[in-house]
């Protein structure tokens, strides 16, 4: 079989950059894997982009503790959930405003947080008009498809 090193190098970038383990293409009967232990990507990754949005996580990580309780966020019906793999940003740059906090009033469409998948800021938009009841991630947190972000009722 005929290995193409562009192709596996192309791989290991696409790991690094989503954060994933392994990663498997299938061309006719040619299949390449490239695979790595989830300790070594999380560690570096985690850090550096922990590292960029530390400074305002101090005021907005007490966000995500006010969650009440009793809520289980799977099953509400104003749950809003990621719709990729990515890192959560709550406000637009470190130190700025969170889009949201708890109490806050938001109408159909306003932007609740970012999720940054493969270096594009994906806003995560409201589904209604309403109140944000509970904020379910951290600043800088690495969250995956159909994880609970925040309910709005």
């Amino acid at each position: 079989m005929q290995v193409d090193p562009a192709l596996v190098r192309q791989l290991a970038e696409l790991l690094d950059e989503t954060n994933l383990t392994e990663i498997e293409v299938e061309d006719g009967d040619r299949r390449i894997r490239v695979a790595r232990k989830a300790a070594a990507v999380q560690a570096p990754a985690a850090t550096q982009y922990a590292l960029a949005p530390a400074a305002p996580a101090p005021v907005i990580a007490p966000t995500p503790a006010a969650a009440p309780p009793e809520v289980d966020a799977a099953d509400h019906p104003g749950t809003v959930k990621s719709p990729m793999v990515g890192t959560v940003y709550l406000a637009a740059e470190p130190g700025a405003k969170p889009f949201s906090a708890i109490g806050t009033q938001v109408a159909a469409g306003d932007t609740l947080l970012i999720v940054e998948a493969m270096k594009v800021m994906n806003p995560i938009l409201s589904p209604r008009a309403g109140t944000v009841k509970a904020v379910l991630v951290e600043n800088g947190q690495p969250v995956e498809f159909d994880q609970p972000l925040a309910i709005v009722e």
